[in-house]
């Protein structure tokens, strides 16, 4: 499991799932977070942010989507390593795929529950630490 020490960013442009998400995680016991609204604003907050351990980000958003702040995150070089994980109301397959060529880590559908989200911090630590 990755050390609760981590900083994680959620991203999401609800502010009740960003609550949602971040109790998630404090329930599996992290303790560090930063918030955006939006993929730009998560680019800004990341470049201010440099000791994020763990990206967690909503798809759909306006301004950048999920799926443009991931790419634009495996694009640079200082970032393209950290975890990231989509959170997502679709669950069609070919959003799946687009995802996975992007390079995301996971994929949790919304809604879920803590021991799904655990479930998926899990194998994405497996993945980070098998490579």
């Amino acid at each position: 499991m990755f050390s609760t020490d981590l900083k994680v960013l959620i991203v999401d442009d609800m502010l009740t799932m960003r609550k949602i998400v971040t109790k998630s995680c404090r329930d599996l016991g992290f303790k560090n977070f930063v918030e955006a609204a939006d993929g730009a604003l998560a680019w800004k907050t990341l470049n201010e942010n440099p000791d994020v351990g763990l990206i967690i980000s909503d798809w759909n958003m306006p301004n950048m989507s999920g799926l443009d702040f991931l790419k634009r995150v495996r694009a640079d070089s200082k970032f393209a390593p950290l975890p990231f994980v989509l959170l997502t109301a679709e669950s069609e397959l070919e959003q799946v795929k687009t995802a996975v060529a992007a390079g995301v880590d996971n994929y949790i559908v919304k809604p879920f529950t803590p021991s799904v989200l655990q479930q998926k911090l899990d194998q994405v630590y497996q993945k980070k630490n098998a490579a």
